[in-house]
């Protein structure tokens, strides 16, 4: 049996594909491009925004369309706000699922193909009494590649921002033990991989369901020092956690990368209100502050989302002035997104596709001029850079401790393999660097 995946969202949704690809390795299955002939073509759906909800409605077609004979199965966000939407565009060709229980979900797919059913009982992931989900064990890591894996620790929201809906698709907070997760890192570790990256719905949740023990610090400082031959780069930061004690203690753990994404959204605290979000900017400049002052060097990223609902020309010149004040090294810039089903989508003030545009346009000149700065100031810095594949320029490509994608010329593959490299330039959005090493 063949299997094939289309993974559309975040990098949960990408470490939920990638389990799955090992659930399936077990049963025997083949993994295999999605554009190759497969029995099941298995979609793992995003919701946040309309967008993502057609992508799925298309590729389902477009797929049943070019494989009539083939199997198609979605998860995810989507297929768990709406199944029989999904359900009604391939009546009897499909086999849906959400985005609680994933090994359910495989077995499903897997009896339909066979005409099969398990013979172990499956213990579903449903809500306990009080509406609450179970953190969902699944294995992790990839099945090629040997470099940078992904470790789901965390899942659920409950911010419940005004434009988002994922807080209804993904249900309320639950966190994989410390214990599990150093369990799950270590076997990472002895099947080779040299970077973990620490992912979930909102990972600065880790551990809230149970006040008064784990949080996020004591995760990650409790993974580094357990493991110490990885490296753990952390996924998108709510800035409310970067405090002066987060910044302080994890400066210590040097195999945590110095790269912090953070979840900014606006520069304007009218904006951020009417976003719901929790924090205003005095707190934003204080989080980028704690890291400057404990990561000098740090690569800090961002998310923007130019235009929302009554954002106005003085809220956006303020987001403008904000943006030069952070310089944040790379930004995720986005054109606000009515999400049906959410506050924002029936809020006032909605902007024209021009509007957002032209907003989104001007934000990310300021967005390159900063990465461009940040770029160069590493020359003449060393930087550990783990190695990937080889670049079609021939050179060997990998991304440093700051994210950074560096160059090298090199005799011999160095896929896997993390090597000290000093920066001597820069060619385009690449960092150009020499071997520390000379027998490389």
């Amino acid at each position: 049996m063949k299997a094939a995946f289309y993974t559309l969202g975040c990098k949960t949704n990408q470490f939920e594909s990638q389990a799955m690809e090992k659930l399936l390795l077990a049963k025997g299955y083949e993994i295999v491009p999605f554009d190759e002939e497969a029995d099941v073509y298995i979609i793992n759906s995003c919701t946040v925004t309309a967008t993502g909800d057609k992508k799925t409605r298309q590729t389902m077609r477009r797929i049943a369309a070019l494989r009539p004979d083939a199997l198609v199965a979605v998860c995810g966000c989507y297929a768990e706000l709406s199944p029989q939407e999904l359900e009604a565009i391939l009546p009897g060709r499909i086999v849906v699922g959400g985005n609680k229980d994933h090994t359910a979900f495989i077995n499903k797919l897997h009896e339909r193909l066979t005409g099969h059913a398990q013979n172990e009982p499956v213990e579903e992931n449903k809500p306990s009494p009080k509406g609450k989900h179970t953190f969902e064990k699944l294995p992790a890591g990839g099945i090629s590649g040997r470099t940078r894996a992904l470790l789901k620790v965390q899942d659920g929201c409950c911010h419940y921002c005004s434009y988002c809906i994922i807080p209804y698709a993904r249900g309320t907070i639950r966190s994989l033990s410390i214990g599990d997760a150093i369990s799950q890192a270590q076997a990472l570790a002895a099947e080779g991989y040299r970077e973990i990256v620490l992912t979930g719905i909102e990972i600065s949740s880790y551990g809230k369901e149970r006040p008064g023990g784990e949080t996020l610090l004591t995760l990650t400082r409790s993974l580094c020092r357990a493991v110490p031959s990885v490296r753990f780069r952390l996924g998108s930061l709510w800035p409310l956690t970067v405090d002066t004690e987060f910044c302080r203690l994890l400066s210590k753990e040097k195999n945590l990368c110095p790269h912090f994404h953070l979840s900014v959204q606006s520069g304007s605290d009218g904006t951020l209100a009417r976003m719901n979000r929790p924090y205003g900017v005095a707190e934003l400049k204080a989080a980028i502050a704690n890291l400057r002052k404990y990561f000098p060097h740090a690569a800090i990223t961002a998310d923007l989302i130019c235009g929302f609902p009554g954002e106005t020309e003085e809220e956006f010149a303020e987001t403008l002035a904000f943006l030069k004040e952070a310089v944040f090294s790379q930004m995720h810039i986005f054109p606000y997104s009515p999400r049906p089903g959410t506050k924002a989508a029936k809020m006032d003030g909605q902007h024209t596709r021009e509007t957002k545009e032209a907003r989104c346009k001007a934000a990310a000149a300021i967005a390159k001029e900063n990465k461009i700065a940040y770029l160069e100031a590493q020359k003449g810095r060393k930087l550990e850079v783990l190695f990937e594949e080889p670049l079609p320029s021939g050179r060997q490509g990998g991304h440093s401790e700051n994210y950074l994608m560096v160059e090298v010329e090199s005799h011999r593959p160095l896929q896997g393999e993390l090597h000290t490299v000093e920066i001597i330039g820069r060619q385009g959005q690449n960092l150009m660097g020499r071997l520390c090493s000379p027998d490389m």
